[in-house]
This record gives C-alpha cells, structure tokens and sequence, in this order.
C-alpha cells in the first residue's frame, strides 16, 4: 500500500460515510443535531425538504483526485442550504396562483366524451383554508420583491462532520500500521 492508495482509502471512507450521515440529516429533520423550521402552516405535515424526496435523492458525492464534493442537480438546494433571499419573478407568481387554486380547490375540471376539458368553481372557493390563504398571499407579492428563505442546511462542516473524518482516518492509519508491520515481518 502505498500513499496514493491510502489517501484514496481514506477519501472512499469518507465519502461513504459523510453520504450516509447527510442522507440522515433527512430523517431527522435536521442537520444533525439543529432542527429544521417547522412549516407555518397549521394543518401541513412533515419536514419542507423531505416531502417528495426528490431534494434527498438529488445529492450525489464526488472523489476527485485529493478531496470529496457533495452537490444537488437541484436549482433549490443551495437556497435551502444556506439560507438567503429570492426575488419574486412573474413565472413564480403564475405558479403561486396555481396553487392556491389547486389549494382552495376552486377550480374542478371535468372531461367531457370529447376528451375536452371543462373548468367549474366548486363552492370550496367561499372559504380560503390556511394553505390556500398562504399562497395567495405569495401570489399577490409584486414582481421584484424579496422573499426570505429560512436555513434548513442537510449539507455542511459540523462538529460531528469532523468526527467522523477523524475517525476514518484513524482507522485507516491502523490498517496502514498493521499492514507496514506485516510487511517488516515477512522479511
């Protein structure tokens, strides 16, 4: 074994286990030992990012030479990750609306034989539930105007990050060890 094999020992270790600790990060609904912000939604359940799974699914680790990567083909991950600000786009506004129609179930469609389909209100629309009155609020926000994006980090450097490369490391050093004294030995 020698120093290029070690390191990507080590390096492999790490990956694997670093994946395996932020993958849990999920499950706890936290990052590690910081719990996530709840929804301000009364009736919504679960965690915002763990919903779909689709953010949890989307985060891929890369070995590259001296150093392990983890990144989401996600355009939210980042925003998620660390927090910040968005500007309010007329695309974003459109979606909004949708889902407060989808929501509010305002909006019913019906198939006719022709396979056409017909839209009609349904009296749902007369009373806004919580989730409805959200995103109509986030509707009527103008173009141009910032939302802030609360930290819900599942990706990052933490005590229990540095732990845990500590330990792959040490145990990696013992196999190197065991592996220079057998080769003393066979000589």
């Amino acid at each position: 074994m020698n120093s290029k094999d070690f390191i990507k020992n080590v390096l492999s270790d790490i990956k694997v286990d670093l994946s395996d600790e932020f993958d849990r990060n999920f499950e706890r609904k936290a990052f590690f030992t910081k719990k996530w912000s709840g929804t301000k939604l009364p009736n919504q359940r679960g965690s915002l990012l763990a919903r779909s799974g689709k953010l949890r699914r989307s985060i891929m680790s890369k070995q590259d030479g001296s150093s392990v990567t983890w990144s989401s083909s996600l355009p939210y991950a980042t925003i998620n990750n660390e927090g910040g600000e968005i500007i309010v786009t007329a695309k974003m506004k459109s979606f909004f609306w949708a889902m407060f129609y989808k929501a509010n179930g305002a909006i019913t469609t019906k198939k006719k034989a022709d396979n056409s389909v017909v839209a009609r209100e349904n009296d749902r629309n007369k009373k806004l539930t919580a989730e409805a009155q959200q995103w109509k609020n986030l509707a009527l926000q103008k173009v141009g105007a910032k939302m802030k994006i609360e930290k819900r980090q599942f990706i990052g450097d933490h005590p229990i990050v540095r732990q845990r490369i500590e330990d792959v490391v040490s145990l990696n050093m013992i196999e190197l060890d065991t592996y220079f004294y057998n080769q003393l030995k066979q000589k």
